[in-house]
C-alpha cells in the first residue's frame, strides 16, 4: 500500500470533515442566530430557499467526500503501520455518522416538512411553520455540529500521529 495513497485519504477526509464542521458552525453560530431575529415570513421563505440552494455538487462532495474518505482512511490504515492511527479515523467516522443520522432522521425531514408548508405568500399561520421547525433544527444542528468538530478533531490527531510515524 502507497503511504501516499493513506495520506491523501487521511488528508481528503480531514478537509471535508472540516468544510462540513465549518459550514454546521457557521449556521450554529450566525445563519440561525440571525433568521431568528427576522419575521415569520421572512424567516421561513429564507429557509426554504437555503434548503433548496445547499443541495448543489461543491456541498454534495464535501458532504459524502467526508464519509467516503473517512471510510476510504480508515480501510486503508487496517494494516501495518497504519494502526496507531486507526483508533482515531474509527472514532471521527463514527462521530460524522452520526452527524448523517441527524442530519438523515431530523434536519431534513424538518426542511422537507417546511419545503411542504407552500409558499411563504400562502401560508395561513407562519408562525405555527415556523414554531414546529425552528426549535428543534437548531437544538439538532448543534448536535451535529458538535459531533461533526469533535470528528474533525479525531481525524486533525490522526494526522499528527501520521506525521509522528514517518516514512516507511
Amino acid at each position: 500500500m502507497s503511504e501516499g495513497v493513506r495520506g491523501a485519504a487521511l488528508v481528503a477526509a480531514t478537509i471535508t470533515t472540516g468544510l462540513i464542521a465549518g459550514l454546521l458552525y457557521a449556521y450554529a453560530c450566525s445563519v440561525m442566530i440571525g433568521l431568528s431575529r427576522t419575521d415569520d415570513r421572512t424567516f421561513v421563505d429564507v429557509m426554504q430557499r437555503i434548503n433548496v440552494a445547499i443541495v448543489n455538487g461543491w456541498f454534495l462532495i464535501s458532504f459524502f467526500g467526508a464519509l467516503v474518505f473517512t471510510a476510504a482512511a480508515a480501510v486503508l490504515h487496517l494494516h501495518g503501520d497504519g494502526r496507531p492511527v486507526l483508533p482515531w479515523i474509527v472514532a471521527a467516522l463514527v462521530l460524522y455518522v452520526a452527524a448523517l443520522v441527524i442530519t438523515i432522521g431530523v434536519n431534513i425531514p424538518l426542511n422537507n416538512a417546511l419545503a411542504a408548508a407552500g409558499d411563504p405568500d400562502r401560508i395561513a399561520d407562519l408562525a405555527a411553520v415556523r414554531e414546529r421547525f425552528e426549535a428543534t433544527w437548531v437544538r439538532w444542528n448543534i448536535a451535529r455540529a458538535v459531533a461533526s468538530t469533535a470528528g474533525l478533531g479525531c481525524l486533525t490527531w490522526a494526522l499528527v500521529l501520521y506525521g509522528r510515524l514517518g516514512p516507511p
